[in-house]
């Protein structure tokens, strides 16, 4: 199945595109039909990529996303997925969040844990994420608790506890290889997402820096803070310098990250909190973060791996 044919087939045309359990697919496929058949929006074609066995294309005329979006979300609870209203494709900017997103930990809790603080700090973290806290004031929060943590605690940290979610380095490094820029935006800091970053071959990073002296965290931070303004401004920073049709792709997991997931053309949801899974048109639940490789219909051949 061509996919720039199909974009060609209704104008206007909202396009979806899925991986789901295969032993179920073909039935929640019909209910999620039947449901959308007697609507203004029904499913107009439905079928398999021809690139890969995985990926289910949904397409349905008109341009009521949210109408699409709510049935998936009904017959395809647990799904890997986009929705766009336009043909899909390798964007040319990528911006992610880095903690519980491009890594499996929060780094401040780790760090906190060398501390004797871990349940203190992850309270407030868990908080935060869920938009219950005000982002800066949980940050320095957090990061006053830490003060006279040694500096090399941080490194220490980093080799035993900070490791890439499954499949971070193939997206990026694949991504690169399409012409894709590649940020990492985190609200987290500098100490851990420049390593985390070279790791996985990010280009860019922004993030907090902790203030240190004498070898020791003061509790304080150096310069401006990196929130979800700064997360969107970046966005929308890298496509500036871009042409008017670029697409972009943004991913995160918490609150913090919905202003850049609702600014990008594909907004990431990975196993996020509820609020950003509400606020994205894409999601990552059932697999791994290659997942978005297929859904940009990138054959396997030719992820970048190494």
């Amino acid at each position: 199945m061509s996919a720039s044919l199909l974009s060609e087939r209704f104008s206007p045309v909202v396009i979806a595109r899925l991986i789901a359990d295969p032993a179920t697919l073909e039935s929640a496929l019909d209910a999620m039909t039947a449901q959308l058949r007697d609507t203004p929006v029904p499913v107009a074609r439905a079928a398999m990529l021809d690139f890969c066995g995985d990926v289910l294309q949904v397409e349905i005329a008109g341009d009521d996303m949210a109408t699409l979006r709510a049935a998936m979300d009904a017959h395809f609870p647990h799904s890997d997925a986009i929705i766009a209203r336009d043909a899909i494709r390798v964007p040319d900017v990528f911006v992610s969040d880095m903690d519980s997103t491009m890594i499996g930990q929060e780094c401040i809790d780790e760090l906190a844990d060398f501390a004797g603080l871990k349940p203190q700090i992850a309270a407030i973290t868990e908080r935060a994420m869920q938009g219950e806290l005000d982002f800066e004031s949980a940050l320095r929060e957090r990061v006053g608790l830490l003060e006279g943590l040694e500096e090399d605690a941080i490194e220490r940290c980093l080799a035993e506890r900070i490791r890439p979610t499954e499949g971070a380095r193939a997206l990026v490094e694949t991504l690169k290889s399409r012409g894709c820029r590649t940020v990492l935006v985190t609200g987290g800091f500098h100490h851990f997402a420049d390593p985390v970053a070279d790791q996985l071959g990010f280009e860019r990073v922004v993030g907090n820096r902790l203030e240190v002296s004498g070898g020791k965290l003061t509790g304080g931070l150096v310069g401006g803070i990196t929130d979800s303004g700064t997360k969107r401004a970046v966005l929308e920073e890298e496509m500036g310098k871009r042409a008017d049709t670029a697409v972009s792709m943004a991913a995160g997991d918490g609150a913090n990250d919905i202003p850049m997931l609702e600014a990008s053309t594909y907004g990431i949801a990975y196993r996020a909190k509820l609020k950003a899974r509400a606020a994205a048109n894409g999601w990552v639940e059932r697999g791994d973060l290659t997942s978005l490789l297929k859904l940009l219909e990138i054959p396997e051949k030719d992820w970048v791996t190494g």
